[in-house]
């Protein structure tokens, strides 16, 4: 007798500890509203990760999490990162999300062609930072200063990329990501091809974004530097629009206007490049920059359509403006010359 009923007290504390860690494992949380976010810092240990999120209300046990984290094998796979749980979820449907990485992130896509004004505001439109705050550090902050980018600024430096970050990134780690993907492309070999063509980073960054403003098709890109370095060459003015009509501050003025206006950028008051870039250029526009298209043209007119016709001599050239703004008669834009 004495026998069975301790047998029958181990079987109703087996059925209660089973019950308990059922209702541990299987059963989920209440729904939060709204989600709770928990960070995972990397190294935290799995220890701490529990605690966390059992504080969180995010499981219902750190111990049971953590029993289920070693039986399962995946208490070392967790992702460092922010996460935000919406609760009703059970702890293996908590720990998956841990182990793919589910954690937040604030996108930004950065499209070539774009000045250091109008990345702040894109920047700015996703909450991460405020537009002046980004602005004034990457025209004069610490990390603009370290490298050697002064007196511009980081004008040209910003790689235009899709970038992930966490809800909490700073203003430091916004413009740090950004720069670093522009030095990526400094590779060894690219330097040693521009060292080798007299340029230094700054003459190909500043190449390179005429490049990206005045070319709309992209396989007209070596050629139009290749038109620029023939007027480098021959100490003629570069005569873009976009140089005249780029601003600091991001003041847009039509480039019928800008041209007239006197502006330290304004390459139709003299020769040699601007003193620095004028937009942030993707690869493609730094790679025409360092590999421009051998050719004899001098001149080029834009057409509808975004394409170029290139001309050898002003008379070739002035015709070729002649036939591109018969359209205006229609009411349609006329082209703007390269002179």
């Amino acid at each position: 007798m004495k026998l069975a009923a301790a047998i029958l007290v181990f079987a109703i504390i087996a059925v209660g500890a089973y019950g308990a860690v059922s209702y541990y494992w299987l059963s989920p949380t209440e729904k939060f509203a709204p989600p709770r976010e928990v960070t995972i810092e990397k190294g935290e240990s799995f220890h701490q990760i529990a605690r966390a999120l059992a504080d969180a209300g995010v499981v219902r046990s750190e111990m049971a999490l953590r029993a289920y984290g070693r039986m399962s094998r995946t208490a070392s796979q967790i992702k460092p990162g922010d996460y935000a749980f919406k609760g009703g979820e059970r702890i293996a449907d908590v720990m998956r999300h841990l182990v793919r990485g589910d954690f937040i992130v604030v996108t930004i896509t950065i499209p070539e062609g774009l000045t250091v004004h109008e990345i702040a505001e894109r920047v700015a439109q996703t909450g991460l930072v405020c537009q002046d705050e980004f602005e004034n550090a990457a025209r004069d902050g610490a990390m603009v200063r370290a490298l050697g980018l002064m007196p511009l600024g980081a004008e040209g430096y910003l790689f235009p990329a899709t970038y992930k970050f966490s809800p909490h990134a700073t203003t430091d780690d916004v413009l740090g990501a950004m720069l670093g993907r522009f030095y990526q492309v400094l590779t060894p070999e690219v330097e040693e091809k521009m060292f080798a063509e007299g340029l230094d980073a700054r003459r190909l960054v500043t190449m390179a974004s005429m490049v990206e403003k005045e070319a709309k098709a992209p396989e007209e890109r070596p050629l139009i530097a290749g038109v620029f370095y023939n007027r480098l060459r021959l100490g003629m003015p570069l005569q873009s629009d976009p140089t005249a009509e780029y601003e600091l501050d991001g003041a847009k003025e039509p480039a019928v206007s800008a041209v007239h206006t006197t502006s330290a950028f304004n390459t139709y008051d003299f020769t040699g490049l601007p003193p620095g870039p004028i937009a942030n250029p993707g690869l493609k526009s730094i790679e025409a920059a360092l590999n421009p298209t051998p050719t004899d043209y001098l001149y080029f007119v834009a057409r509808e359509g975004g394409t170029h016709v290139f001309s050898k001599s002003y008379d070739e050239h002035r015709r070729a403006i002649a036939l591109e703004r018969k359209p205006a008669a229609t009411g349609k834009p006329a082209a703007t010359p390269l002179k």
